[in-house]
């Protein structure tokens, strides 16, 4: 799937970019997506985390941000952990997509971000996913900030969906465009790339 390019605005000390998780539960007919659990924001103050990485800044000072990327979480890796829970979702079990879920006269853009559980058996996520985007002027990376992402299970064929929200460059100038997004699930350190 290709990811449309996206403008946001280059700013000299922070972007302002956000993640938040929901689940949607295909099982369940008629019920809404849960709402918000997470949010992650890039940050000039930088950090650590397992899929983070450091942005470039761009010669004419507008500036990139560098945070932190990664994630959080416990479980095994195959069948059910010790207490019954079932084990954590790995990378190749899990179908990631994005979109862009920008509403017309929003003030923010967004990015959706699907998890679909295609590993054939029920699996647990716990934490944030780590998200890089690829940009003109290099990378940043989101980092966590919010109330943690609580343990969820997620049964095979369904879907968790995140948002990474974004100021909209409406200022006519050149900005900076996202070109891809590299997602790392929580609890891994096997990336997706999508471009």
């Amino acid at each position: 799937m290709r990811v449309r390019k996206l403008t946001i605005a280059a700013m000299a000390l922070a972007a302002g970019l956000s993640l938040t998780a929901c689940q949607n539960d295909d099982d369940a007919a008629g019920q809404s997506t849960a709402p918000p659990a997470a949010s992650t924001a890039a940050s000039s103050d930088g950090g650590s985390g397992s899929a983070g990485s450091d942005s470039a800044e761009s010669p004419d000072g507008t500036g990139g941000t560098e945070g932190t990327g990664g994630s959080g979480g416990t479980g095994g890796t195959g069948g059910a952990g010790e207490d019954g829970t079932a084990a954590k979702c790995s990378t190749d079990e899990l179908e990631i997509t994005a979109m862009d879920a920008t509403v017309g006269g929003d003030t923010e853009g967004t990015v959706a971000v699907d998890l679909k559980n295609g590993g054939g058996r029920d699996c647990s996520l716990a934490g944030y996913a780590g998200v890089d985007l690829k940009t003109n002027s290099g990378t940043v990376s989101a980092e966590r900030t919010g109330d943690p992402a609580p343990r969820i299970v997620l049964k095979d064929g369904e879907t968790v969906t995140f948002g990474i929200t974004y100021p909209v460059n409406d200022s006519g100038g050149s900005g900076v465009r996202i070109t891809g997004l590299v997602v790392t699930p929580p609890d891994e350190t096997k990336s997706v790339t999508l471009d």
